[in-house]
């Protein structure tokens, strides 16, 4: 007999699948989204979008080159990585912990944006089993110079 009272097998297993996407834009509550240029064949790239997801951020992904982006953002040559982001104001060059990425939206420094030089092993999207993760600094760049952020290593802050 069933019961007008009771949800029916669907209607769970529809919740149980929204659910964990409901919690996440709840996380982003606040956050602003971010639009990330990268690779079309780049796996790394797909790891840190993952990292950002998981850490409350909605992303959009855009596929295509990521050269011109860079230099129409202001990207130095020698703080280039695999992807680049734009997040609020600023600009998000390669594996950039989204930590770092949270203090810089609440502590708004003068600036372009955060880099994370190359791809140090550990990063966020750069995580390979049995090796260790590279100690990093996380540069804020402007105009006029770029300081040290902060450093991490592998996706936890020194």
């Amino acid at each position: 007999m069933k019961s007008d009272t009771l949800p029916s097998r669907r209607a769970v297993l529809v919740g149980l699948a929204v659910g964990p996407a409901l919690g996440r834009g709840a996380l982003a509550e606040g956050l602003p989204t971010v639009a990330v240029t990268k690779d079309p064949s780049c796996g790394c790239c797909e790891k840190w979008v993952a990292h950002m997801r998981e850490a409350g951020f909605a992303v959009t992904v855009t596929e295509g080159p990521v050269n011109p982006v860079k230099a129409r953002l202001g990207v130095p040559r020698d703080l280039a990585s695999c992807h680049t982001a734009l997040v609020g104001s600023y600009v998000v060059e390669g594996h950039v912990p989204a930590g770092a990425i949270k203090r810089l939206l609440a502590e708004k420094p003068q600036g372009i944006g955060l880099a994370v030089p190359g791809m140090p092993a550990g990063s966020p999207g750069m995580e390979v089993e049995g090796i260790e993760p590279d100690t990093y600094d996380v540069v804020l760049f402007r105009k006029d110079g770029r300081t040290t952020f902060a450093w991490y290593r592998g996706g936890e802050p020194v």
